[in-house]
């Protein structure tokens, strides 16, 4: 997030964004090093889960503007309540217009990276989805989603966490199950063994001055600090880590496919997110954060602020889609998107919108039964529809989607432990 999203952005996500997070490690065991052409993957044996897909979560912190991401052109109550922001709709003749997805919605012009991904029917758009529960805190909605239930102090680990805690390695020994490309372990990891934050994959080291790195690196293996726990786990997971991406070297990674990926921060994050799933080493779950959707002043999705954010965001995942999942070489990933909550369904005063309620989801995949936009009972935009009388209604609560991926894509029948408490409802949005 740059300065000018933070000039945007409310002062709570001003705070919540500039927090410095402590790095932790999860147990694991060491690692011999070996490094991988990328063309073919490292070969090591497989275990009986290794068929499960990849997760892929990606957050888009801050409250994402859904009817600017995917807008209801169809409805004549967007307009009125978006005088300067609403995308001019798809048959238009002004610049800046949307791209149809059906009938009813189109993507704005800086999504158009994910638009090949739902032509292939390889790309599902969730409206009206998110937390039953009304918060309109960044950092409580974010904590409530990343949880998997929302106001209940008793749950204390990740839905992504429990679902990896609950299930046997995909491949034996793995240094690394789960990988946050970021400064801190997001709360979905919490209580997932072997999980990592790492915030640049290619160039990962202790921190600190160069000229007494390899004397650190000497003290995580000291005799003495090894008898301690639980300092001797997270030492050697440290090494074994430091080791297993030396070696791999992802600075070289070369997208398949002609992808390419923005210059951006999220972009690099993505490259190195596909590389390490190309790299076949056991990573099971992928998080990456996106942020600069808090959009309450300037907010201009079709040039300004917003447009650049989404259009990071589109061509970061449209690379990865077309890097990951394509082609002979294609991997079995998941991936999906959510943000804490939407924004309001007018404009407010300074060109921007305050936070709201149901936002939009994305999943992708090659078993992802895309090219549509599933909603439920969506209703026109007039203020009687509303929640709250001025916010896009949940509809869809997004345990039901994160739910069936769990079961249908990550094999894990027990959605009891996943999401204590909540009996989802299947949407069919993935085989």
């Amino acid at each position: 997030m740059d300065q000018h999203d933070l000039d945007c952005a409310c002062r709570e996500y001003r705070d919540l964004s500039r927090r410095h997070f402590i790095q932790g490690t999860a147990g694991a065991a060491l690692l011999a090093a070996f490094r991988p052409d990328w063309l073919p993957r490292v070969v090591v044996a497989d275990s009986a889960n290794s068929t499960r897909d990849v997760i892929v979560n990606i957050f888009m912190r801050g409250g994402a503007d859904s009817l600017s991401l995917v807008a209801p052109f169809a409805d004549t109550n967007y307009y009125a309540g978006r005088p300067t922001l609403a995308i001019p709709r798809p048959d238009a003749t002004v610049a800046g217009k949307g791209t149809a997805l059906d009938n009813t919605f189109m993507f704005s012009p800086g999504m158009l990276g994910l638009y090949p991904a739902y032509q292939a029917a390889q790309l599902a758009v969730v409206h009206g989805a998110g937390l039953t529960y009304n918060s309109r805190s960044h950092f409580d909605a974010q904590r409530y989603i990343e949880r998997g239930k929302a106001a209940d102090t008793s749950v204390t680990t990740g839905w992504i966490g429990r679902h990896l805690a609950a299930s046997t390695p995909a491949r034996a020994g793995a240094v690394l199950r789960a990988l946050a490309i970021s400064s801190g372990l997001p709360n979905s990891f919490d209580g997932a063994p072997n999980a990592l934050p790492i915030s640049d994959p290619t160039n990962f080291q202790i921190s600190g001055s160069a000229a007494t790195g390899a004397a650190r690196e000497a003290f995580l293996t000291a005799d003495f600090f090894l008898d301690l726990e639980p300092a001797r786990s997270s030492a050697l997971g440290v090494t074994a880590t430091l080791n297993l991406l030396r070696s791999l070297n992802l600075a070289s990674y070369k997208p398949s496919n002609g992808a390419v990926y923005p210059a951006s921060s999220f972009g690099r994050a993505m490259r190195s997110a596909a590389a390490m799933i190309k790299s076949d080493v056991g990573v099971e779950a992928i998080e990456v954060d996106i942020g600069g959707w808090d959009t309450h002043v300037a907010e201009d999705p079709k040039a300004g602020s917003l447009f650049k954010t989404m259009s990071d965001f589109s061509g970061s995942i449209g690379a990865f889609w077309a890097d990951v999942m394509q082609g002979n070489g294609s991997f079995s990933v998941t991936l999906v998107a959510m943000s804490e909550f939407g924004r309001n369904v007018r404009e407010n005063g300074n060109a921007g919108t305050d936070h709201g309620r149901g936002g939009a989801m994305f999943v992708m995949g090659r078993s992802v039964n895309g090219g549509k936009v599933y909603t439920n009972s969506w209703k026109p935009l007039a203020r009687e529809n509303l929640a709250d009388g001025q916010d896009v209604p949940v509809t869809i609560d997004h345990r039901d989607i994160l739910a069936e991926i769990v079961q249908k894509r990550l094999s894990n029948p027990n959605i009891g432990a996943i999401f204590p408490g909540y009996t989802p409802t299947n949407y069919n949005i993935a085989t």
